[in-house]
């Protein structure tokens, strides 16, 4: 199968503020050299999505790649969409705006073009990412709620620096809901997606409503069962002389969502990035065919990050 412009897709977001690369590429890598080394490496191979989080401790090492690229003249900083997000420490209203500055901040950005409510679950406001009692378990802040948050979201757009807003990790239900009350409706809403989990409810409505949507663990993040291996998509990736990866996320951009996809080989990054269009019966053999499911991510449910370590 020839490469062809899938990888080029670019999806419209609904508040005017132009579009966003539908392939993305995700900084959830805990080492700092290998996030540095990483970031170059999808910047080279043509990636112009990339998506951060105050929760991955990294977004300073992001930032030195961007400036970098952008100080040499090898990109603009209108060709790249950044995302970041809110952690659930500074869902309070009051600690929002500090959160974003502070993330801005290490981005070295003048603007962030999307920033999204990581998780809509509220943690006890403060400094520790991830509070827990004296048994291990979460410590929530029951005096806040997402809506809360989500007006104070709000006043960034009004304030210049963040260009749209979004959710990530809810279900459908809480999608409704912040529609239903928002002044400013999201923008994107980022989820776990792949062919064991393809959420197409969420996906309808958010088609709907012009909301992109975000397919995070697009791969399976390597967990098993591995959807990589899936016989389907294997069967598929032999017949268009593609990998599982570039199925899956070929797969992804043509049913119209914006798949994330993280690896720190180089080699990895740049066959992420060269997709080719799928034939329509092998679309409709993923859909139809595939009938695992699987979420690899309880994230939705607790607010405690499933891929991230906790911290030491």
């Amino acid at each position: 199968m020839a490469t062809d412009t899938l990888r080029c897709t670019r999806i419209p977001l609904n508040d005017g503020r132009g579009s966003v690369p539908a392939l993305g590429f995700g900084t959830l890598i805990p080492d700092p050299l290998a996030t540095t080394e990483a970031v170059r490496a999808a910047l080279r191979a043509g990636f112009r999505h990339l998506d951060c989080s105050e929760r991955y401790r990294n977004e300073q090492h992001v930032g030195d790649v961007m400036r970098e690229a952008f100080d040499i003249g090898v990109l603009q900083r209108e060709s790249l969409f950044v995302t970041t997000k809110l952690w659930n420490n500074n869902h309070r209203p009051e600690r929002v705006r500090p959160a974003f500055e502070a993330s801005r901040s290490r981005l070295r950005l003048e603007h962030i073009d999307c920033y999204m409510i990581h998780t809509p679950f509220a943690f006890r406001p403060g400094d520790e990412q991830d509070p827990r009692d004296a048994s291990g378990r979460a410590v929530y802040d029951p005096g806040i709620t997402l809506a809360d948050t989500w007006r104070a979201m709000e006043s960034l757009v009004d304030e210049g620096r963040c260009r749209s807003i979004g959710l990530s990790n809810v279900s459908l239900q809480q999608v409704e809901e912040v529609v239903a009350s928002a002044r400013i409706k999201p923008a994107m809403v980022q989820v776990e997606s792949h062919p064991y989990l393809p959420q197409w409810d969420l996906l309808d409505y958010c088609r709907r409503q012009g909301i992109v949507f975000v397919a995070f663990a697009a791969l399976g993040h390597g967990m098993n069962p591995r959807v990589l291996d899936d016989p389907v998509i294997v069967a598929i990736s032999r017949r268009v002389e593609k990998t599982p990866a570039q199925v899956l996320l070929a797969w992804a951009v043509q049913r119209g969502t914006a798949p994330l996809t993280t690896s720190t080989k180089a080699r990895r990054i740049e066959e992420n990035f060269d997709i080719g269009k799928l034939p329509d019966d092998a679309m409709q053999q993923i859909r139809e065919q595939v009938t695992s499911r699987v979420r690899f991510n309880a994230v939705v449910g607790t607010g405690v990050p499933g891929f991230i370590p906790r911290s030491p």
